[in-house]
C-alpha cells in the first residue's frame, strides 16, 4: 500500500526483492544505489541479524509525473529467501506494492528457486495479501554463467506471462531495466485506483500528517 508523506508532500511506494541466497538481490541494490545521483538517493542501509543481512536504499523519482502535486519515492529492500528466515522475510514484504524476484540462472538453483518463490508467496499470505494482487517482475540473473537456464524454463516453472528480463547484476545488465517496468506498473495501477475524492483528500489534508491509500496493489 501507498504511504503519502503530507510534510514532504511525496507518495512513497515500496519495493521488495525476493529470491534465493545468492541470486543477486543484494548485487542489484548496490549497482542501482552506485548509480543513481546521490542527490535523490537515500544512504544505503544494512539491517544486520544472526543469520541474514537485509539492506535499503530509497530513491526519488524524477523521471514520473506528479501525482496531484505529490512527488513519487520508491524504497528498496532485499528479503531474505531461506526458509529458516521466513519471519524476517514475512515482517520485510509488509507493505509491498511491488516484488522483484531474482531467480538464479546458474545450474542446480533450480530447486532453490522455487522454494524461494514459494516462500514469498506464503509470505505474502501470512500478511493477509494475495500473491497474485501484488505486481512482480522475474529477472534471470547470471545469464552470463555457463549452462544457464533455459528462460522458458523458467518462465514455465513461474508460471509468468508478462516479460521476464534476462540480467547480469555483478556488470548492471538489464538491472534498471527490470526496476523501470515494475516501477511504471506501480504508477499505472495507483493513478487507475486514484479517484477525483482521494485526489481532493491529498490537496485536503493537514500538513505533518501521514495517509496510507489502500486498493492500490
Amino acid at each position: 500500500m501507498a504511504l503519502v508523506r503530507h510534510d514532504t508532500r511525496e507518495i512513497q511506494f515500496k519495493i521488495v526483492y525476493c529470491g534465493p541466497a545468492g541470486s543477486g538481490k543484494t548485487t542489484n541494490l548496490t549497482y542501482l544505489h552506485r548509480r543513481l545521483d546521490p542527490r535523490v538517493r537515500g544512504d544505503l542501509v544494512s539491517i544486520e541479524t544472526e543469520q541474514n543481512r537485509t539492506i535499503c536504499f530509497d530513491f526519488l523519482s524524477v523521471d514520473s509525473s506528479e501525482i496531484a502535486g505529490y512527488r513519487t519515492r520508491f524504497q528498496l529492500y532485499t528479503a531474505p529467501g531461506q526458509e529458516v528466515l521466513a519471519e524476517t522475510r514475512r515482517t520485510v514484504l509488509a507493505g509491498a506494492d511491488g516484488i522483484v524476484f531474482v531467480a538464479d540462472s546458474t545450474p542446480g538453483s533450480f530447486e532453490a528457486n522455487l522454494t524461494a518463490y514459494e516462500g514469498y508467496r506464503d509470505s505474502l499470505r501470512r500478511n493477509n495479501v494475495h500473491p497474485d494482487r501484488v505486481p512482480v517482475v522475474f529477472q534471470y540473473n547470471k545469464r552470463d554463467q555457463h549452462g544457464a537456464k533455459r528462460p522458458e524454463d523458467l518462465d514455465e516453472a513461474f508460471s509468468v506471462h508478462s516479460p521476464s528480463f534476462l540480467a547480469c547484476a555483478a556488470t548492471g545488465y538489464q538491472i534498471f531495466a527490470t526496476l523501470d517496468y515494475l516501477n511504471s506498473g506501480i504508477l499505472r495501477g495507483f493513478h487507475a485506483s486514484l479517484d477525483a475524492g482521494n485526489c481532493a483528500t491529498l490537496a485536503e489534508e493537514s500538513r505533518g500528517k501521514e495517509l496510507v491509500l489502500e486498493g492500490v496493489n
